[in-house]
């Protein structure tokens, strides 16, 4: 690896960086400059518009254990307590805007040096930023399914429904709790208390889930065949803000490794893939792109 920090050698996680301290990306620059780089986003894209990573020093992990496929599926009180967290969580989410990371690969996608993105994140925020080439790798949190009989309805259709069904209950945890990635908030049972979740509105069964990957659920084939292919066809790929701790986002990385495709990492932190990295930058996304751009003169957008 070309560029490593002494935080990311030992294993320690990386103290904040100051915007205007010195960065090297010579070696980042003159591997994208190539173009044709597949980019894999983690949620470190996403920290800098105020949605938290999993696995970062303050991560939710820390305090909060997701939800998994299996208990959602398997019970009724699980899907009720989903939907009660997620609703008072996706107000906070829908809000969310684009940061300089997120326009930095738009921009590079823009100028023919980025060929597509794969996201681990369920924000949008990818597609929101102007970025076209995006394979939602887990989902959009703004699309809800319903598993009995297969209706897709938009978030904001059910948002309003979950609101008819419990006045005033958003008023009453509005600042009772914290966000977390996927998009719920940690919220007590007693703070759930009488919260009613409502049923597909086509078939009437209480089936409806939000249209992401949970926990324990499989990926998707189409979107892995889709995120192979751009790995396949790129000349480089380029991890940013991923720990790549879950095979759902490392494997990419394997598969570059394996095909002897260039791959660099930006993250704050040590990753599970650093060993396989010919180019590894430990800073914020949000100091690194932007001086990337600069770099490559290509316009911010």
């Amino acid at each position: 690896m070309s560029e490593t920090s002494s935080a990311a050698r030992t294993g320690e996680p990386a103290g904040p960086v100051d915007p205007t301290s010195p960065v090297d990306l010579t070696s980042l620059v003159d591997l994208v400059a190539g173009g044709r780089v597949a980019v894999l986003a983690g949620a470190g894209m996403s920290t800098g518009s105020g949605i938290p990573d999993y696995r970062g020093p303050n991560g939710s992990l820390q305090r909060h254990t997701p939800m998994t496929y299996q208990e959602f599926t398997g019970s009724a009180q699980a899907r009720r307590r989903y939907w009660g967290r997620s609703h008072v969580g996706w107000e906070h989410f829908r809000r969310a805007r684009p940061n300089a990371g997120h326009r930095a690969v738009a921009a590079l996608e823009a100028a023919g040096i980025v060929t597509g993105t794969i996201t681990q994140n369920v924000d949008g925020l990818d597609l929101a930023a102007g970025s076209r080439e995006v394979v939602e790798l887990h989902g959009n949190l703004d699309r809800v399914v319903c598993l009995h009989c297969g209706e897709r309805t938009s978030r904001a259709e059910l948002a309003g429904r979950l609101r008819a069904a419990n006045p005033g209950f958003e008023a009453r945890v509005e600042q009772l709790h914290a966000l977390n990635p996927d998009g719920d908030a940690d919220l007590s049972d007693e703070q759930l208390a009488g919260f009613r979740a409502v049923p597909c509105r086509r078939c009437g069964e209480d089936a409806l889930k939000a249209d992401v990957v949970f926990f324990g659920e499989k990926v998707p084939e189409d979107r892995v065949a889709r995120s192979f292919a751009l790995v396949e066809s790129a000349r480089a790929l380029l991890v940013l803000g991923s720990s790549l701790k879950v095979m759902s986002g490392y494997r990419f990385v394997l598969r570059a490794a394996e095909r002897g495709t260039p791959v660099a990492i930006v993250n704050s932190g040590p990753t599970r893939g650093d060993a396989k990295a010919d180019v590894r930058v430990d800073a914020p996304l949000q100091v690194v792109l932007p001086r990337l751009l600069e770099r490559l003169a290509v316009p911010a957008r």
